[in-house]
């Protein structure tokens, strides 16, 4: 599904991801972020795929929401796992969105 996001400007956060071949409570978890980054404040949307690179892109308010949910507890626990078992690497980019349009 494709995130209905405000008018611009706001912010995208990119995580681009190859996976291990550990799924040991990766998509438990990865349903959790999803519904925890729902909660936090200046949180506008998510869109998501994966083949063999893995691609979520996450949409907020504002640079200090984004902070706000990269030092959330359990969101810094489920960064470790990842770090740990799930992922080969990882790049997150951080863009501010100033125009969109739709079909």
């Amino acid at each position: 599904m494709i995130a209905q996001t405000p008018q611009p400007p706001y912010y995208a956060v990119i995580f681009t991801s190859v996976r291990t071949n550990i799924d040991e409570g990766y998509g438990d978890m990865a349903v959790e972020m999803v519904e925890l980054a729902r909660q936090q404040e200046g949180f506008l949307g998510v869109e998501s795929a994966r083949n063999n690179v893995g691609i979520t892109v996450s949409y907020w308010e504002s640079v200090d929401a984004i902070k706000n949910w990269k030092a959330n507890a359990r969101h810094l626990f489920a960064q470790q796992q990842g770090r740990d078992k799930w992922y080969l690497n990882y790049k997150v980019r951080i863009c501010r969105v100033e125009h969109d349009y739709t079909f």
